[in-house]
């Protein structure tokens, strides 16, 4: 199982962060810091599974952005590698092609991919059609709301 995801830039800062294992908030920055600065002093021909502590860091950069996620010993690096694939290649329908930028100003489609790919550090569904659907029915239900909104400000709803 999934311990947590973080995903952040090529200077070391946090652009989405998913933890699925309880950890005090004192620790979940040791965590973060010192993953960031281990995958960040790799180089790029090094292999993008390595141990660390009781766990197993895999992780993969995509333009400037470093996708990692944090599995037990027992688990599959294939598996977990193929998932940040996947979840990139969801970014990457969505916005286009994703960039930092895409992260930072829509956090919250991000965390909304990640959650209709993975619940609980486990994968929910793999069909990339499924979750684009999903997403769009979420679109649609936000822009309906939006409207509702904006005709109950001017009074004609």
């Amino acid at each position: 199982m999934m311990q947590f995801m973080l995903l952040f830039s090529r200077q070391g800062k946090i652009r989405l962060q998913k933890w699925y294992a309880a950890f005090p908030d004192k620790v979940k920055k040791k965590i973060m810091r010192e993953l960031t600065t281990l995958i960040l002093s790799r180089q790029s021909k090094m292999c993008s599974f390595l141990e660390w502590k009781d766990l197993k860091i895999v992780y993969k950069r995509y333009a400037s952005l470093h996708f990692c996620c944090a599995i037990e010993q027992d688990d599959n690096e294939l598996l977990y590698l193929e998932i940040i694939h996947r979840y990139v290649e969801l970014l990457d329908k969505y916005f286009g092609s994703v960039c930092e930028l895409d992260i930072i100003f829509n956090f919250e489609k991000a965390y909304f991919i990640l959650d209709e790919l993975l619940i609980g550090g486990e994968i929910q569904e793999t069909s990339k059609k499924s979750i684009l659907k999903a997403l769009a029915a979420q679109d649609l239900l936000q822009e309906e709301e939006a409207i509702e909104g904006a005709l109950r400000d001017i009074g004609l709803v």
